[in-house]
């Protein structure tokens, strides 16, 4: 890894720190009526959005090192279509919030380590989407920090709205 590669991603890797350290403790701390509620525009939970959140993780964890040594990854699944479906046989609504959370937080301390080993001369190297696009490993890094804070922000906003949909029936 060269150090003009490292802080190429280095604004990638602080985002993803800083929304680990400054979500953590929000989520712990949100109530099961809040983290159960179905409410955004997918039909999904907190629990099942920070659930999708690890798939995320999981599944561009394997793309990032697979791209490493092999150029073009022509067979590599897409989940994206099948989102709700991986949602759905994990059973995230069910599963020990606690440990979710720590599962999400852990796999992307992982990421950040990832990306800062990249190889900077493996970056173009690319896999093909269900759709037949090509995406090259670094739009595969660059969007990953995007991602998250789309469904972290989604986060909050189920967070705002429950909680004044909870203070209205008082």
């Amino acid at each position: 890894m060269t150090i003009m590669q490292e802080n190429n991603f280095r604004h990638i890797t602080d985002g993803i720190a800083k929304v680990i350290e400054t979500e953590e403790s929000l989520l712990r701390d949100l109530p099961v009526e809040v983290i159960t509620l179905r409410r955004n525009r997918q039909n999904r939970t907190i629990k099942q959005i920070l659930g999708h959140l690890v798939d995320s993780a999981s599944n561009n964890h394997q793309r990032m090192v697979r791209l490493q040594y092999s150029k073009d990854l022509l067979f590599f699944p897409d989940y994206r279509q099948d989102n709700d479906l991986w949602i759905s046989l994990q059973d995230y609504q069910n599963a020990d919030w606690a440990n979710l959370i720590q599962l999400w937080k852990f796999y992307n301390l992982h990421i950040i380590q990832v990306i800062k080993s990249v190889d900077a001369l493996k970056l173009d190297s690319y896999w093909c989407d269900f759709e037949g696009t090509k995406v090259t490993l670094k739009e595969m890094i660059e969007g990953y920090l995007e991602h998250l804070n789309l469904h972290i922000k989604e986060i909050h906003e189920l967070v705002g709205n429950t909680l004044l949909s909870v203070q209205g029936n008082i």
